[in-house]
């Protein structure tokens, strides 16, 4: 994903969620990758921004 930048990681969707959510509502597009495994269920979640945006997310990512 050329652009982007991963901002968060998490083994549980619901987290990585509700960040994409807080920041939907801030303007900043956020995509949700999986990088865990269908088998074995191992691996995270990440969060990606755009590189443009990733002071800004992170800044409202830590005020949470």
């Amino acid at each position: 994903m050329e652009g982007w930048t991963c901002i968060f990681t998490s083994h549980n969707l619901y987290e990585v969620e509700i960040f994409r959510g807080i920041l939907d509502e801030n303007q900043i597009t956020a995509v949700v990758v999986n990088k865990q495994d269908s088998a074995y269920l191992i691996g995270e979640y990440e969060l990606h921004v755009r590189f443009e945006d990733a002071l800004a997310a992170n800044q409202i990512i830590k005020s949470v």
